[in-house]
């Protein structure tokens, strides 16, 4: 079962009723450590996807919705909640697939997008990639809510990094940061990079 299948399952499972309390919360945490997203926002997409990879990696919500779920969705819990998350620098790998180098902690995977449209926006990507790389099934992939963050924002993001790893900060909490910053990016009028992507905006203890 590929990997697409194994999300839209867990995620039919999630919209149930009985979850809506439960997901709506997830929702609102990870809203309050990345920026808000509504329908009519030309990112909800992109955000929802990574709210959900969120979850199920960082939050573990497979293991809550586990006894409903089939044998194959079931064995991809634990896979999907040892996920790695990082900063990525994309770039061509063999047979279809993307070398993704961590700038934040410095892994490399070669790693199969799960979809074409995953395939078709690590070809473009312009700067670095916050995504969740996960080990399942004997290959190594790249899950759908990946955040592909503005061209302009490269040199400012990187610019970052040794504060950030100065005053060890954690992976979670760095890149959540970043997609604040790529929230105001995108929602702020005439904000540019370089503002939106400073040591101020870091915001963190």
């Amino acid at each position: 079962m590929p990997l697409t299948q194994v999300i839209d399952e867990m995620l039919a499972q999630a919209a149930l009723p009985a979850w809506r309390e439960r997901t709506a919360a997830m929702r609102a945490a990870f809203e309050a450590r990345t920026g808000p997203f509504a329908p009519g926002d030309a990112f909800f997409e992109a955000r929802s996807a990574a709210f959900w990879d969120d979850a199920l990696t960082r939050g573990a919500f497979g293991r809550e919705l586990a006894p409903a779920l089939g044998d194959r969705a079931r064995a991809a819990v634990e896979p999907l909640a040892r996920a790695h998350r990082g900063l990525f620098r994309v770039g061509p790998g063999s047979a279809g697939k993307f070398m993704l180098v961590d700038e934040w902690r410095g892994a490399e995977f070669e790693v199969a997008p799960t979809s074409p449209g995953l395939h078709d926006a690590l070809e473009r990507a312009t700067s670095l990639v916050d995504a969740r790389v996960v080990g399942i099934e004997g290959a190594i992939v790249c899950l759908p809510g990946a955040v592909f963050h503005a061209a302009d924002a490269l040199e400012p993001m990187r610019a970052l990094l040794p504060d950030a790893r100065k005053r060890e900060v954690a992976t979670h909490d760095f890149l959540d940061a970043l997609l604040r910053m790529d929230h105001a990016l995108r929602t702020l009028s005439r904000v540019k990079a370089a503002f939106a992507y400073r040591k101020e905006a870091l915001k963190l203890a």
